[in-house]
């Protein structure tokens, strides 16, 4: 099978190999554009381990909502300029479809490696949260976009309530960024080590020690409020709180990926 200098040029498009390497994997393959393709990801692959070890901090996320599913795919790389990329944005896109589809990353494993051969960086699906939503539940996501790139994406489900109500809520977690729902499921250990770095900072300032507890407690539940969604103000209305917002709704589920 013979090949042209345009076959060469696809094929690098494709892969982003080298020109030599483009021509030399078609001459080893007869100029079959797919297997010069797969030689090439794999010859690729074998360098793209060499990057494995390079932190991976940067990256996007993205969000898929239906009517009984909500999605969130978070896929990581080395730079924020390779995470704004055309290129990766449109993978990561199809990984959110794919997971949306059936729950799983795999059917695009091949994507992410292209990806890896391409754009050279050690580039990985990082956190993945697809949630089944009840009949009767409201659900929604939001998602915070930087110059292209989601990096901070939320999904709320509620128990009574509406979709209205739930995008509200992502959105106040947006800002806010708690890291938990309810204040029983932040960590005792994190709970204790917080109230004794305020036990000093508080002894520092030379205040009485028969107001000492009364102003650790005090301090000490500022600090839950910045932790825990139900107990956060309302960004636009900071004299609610979430509780308060929600009325007689629940949220059920809480999920928040922020890149980094």
């Amino acid at each position: 099978m013979s090949f042209t200098a345009k076959d060469v040029q696809a094929l690098r498009q494709a892969t982003g190999a080298g020109m030599m390497d483009a021509k030399r994997a078609l001459d080893e393959t007869g100029g079959d554009f797919d297997a010069a393709a797969k030689s090439l990801r794999e010859k690729g692959l074998a360098k793209s381990v060499d990057r494995s070890d390079r932190e991976n901090a940067q990256g996007a996320v993205a969000v898929g909502r239906g009517d009984a599913v909500a999605v969130i795919v978070e896929l990581k790389c080395e730079t924020d300029f390779v995470a704004k990329s055309e290129e990766f944005v449109a993978v990561l896109d199809e990984l959110v479809a794919a997971v949306m589809a059936d729950g799983s990353v795999d059917a695009k494993k091949e994507r992410v490696d292209d990806l890896k051969v391409k754009l050279k960086e050690n580039i990985d699906v990082g956190r993945v949260v697809r949630i089944d939503v009840a009949p009767g539940q409201a659900v929604d996501t939001y998602l915070h976009k930087q110059e292209g790139r989601g990096v901070n994406a939320v999904i709320v489900v509620l128990d009574g309530g509406d979709d209205e109500l739930a995008h509200e809520v992502a959105v106040s977690a947006a800002f806010s960024k708690p890291r938990y729902l309810r204040r029983d499921e932040v960590p005792t250990a994190d709970a204790e080590t917080e109230r004794e770095t305020l036990i000093g900072i508080t002894r520092a300032e030379g205040k009485p020690e028969q107001a000492l507890e009364k102003i650790v407690e005090g301090r000490l539940n500022a600090w839950y409020k910045a932790q825990v969604l139900l107990e956060q103000p309302y960004a636009k209305d900071d004299k609610q709180s979430i509780t308060q917002v929600l009325g007689g709704a629940e949220v059920v589920v809480f999920h928040q990926i922020i890149v980094g």
